[in-house]
């Protein structure tokens, strides 16, 4: 369980800062957002992803900390297992919406949600 916690927060530590580097003007607008963007992302996908980067993977680490006890904290109120089925399952989306992206940078991103997905469902039945 703490392997598969620490691969899934490694890899979305990896995404958040690819967000950050998006909001900060990288030129890597084909790979996110829908990958309709080349070079650098418009204003609003930009603040899109500060938000993503600044706010939502690090509460998602956060979960996962958790949720493996990594970290001293109880995050999760109740059944933690269930948040991270939630998480296999948003991560299971996410990979089929990268895999279809008409973006082949964007595709690329498919194998990493997938991973993710797979060690939060491990995560899941572990606890």
């Amino acid at each position: 369980m703490k392997i598969a916690g620490g691969v899934a927060v490694s890899l979305l530590a990896l995404v958040a800062l690819f967000q950050l580097a998006l909001a900060l003007g990288a030129p890597f607008g084909k790979a996110a957002w829908g990958g309709a963007h080349s070079g650098v992302l418009p204003t609003r996908l930009r603040l899109a992803s500060a938000v993503t980067g600044v706010l939502v993977y690090p509460a998602i680490i956060l979960i996962v900390l958790s949720s493996t006890r990594l970290i001293d904290a109880d995050l999760v109120p109740g059944n933690s297992s269930a948040a991270m089925w939630i998480l296999a399952v948003l991560f299971v989306v996410g990979t089929l919406a990268n895999a279809v992206s008409r973006s082949p940078m964007e595709r690329s991103w498919a194998p990493v949600s997938l991973a993710i997905a797979i060690c939060c469902a491990v995560v899941a039945t572990s606890g």
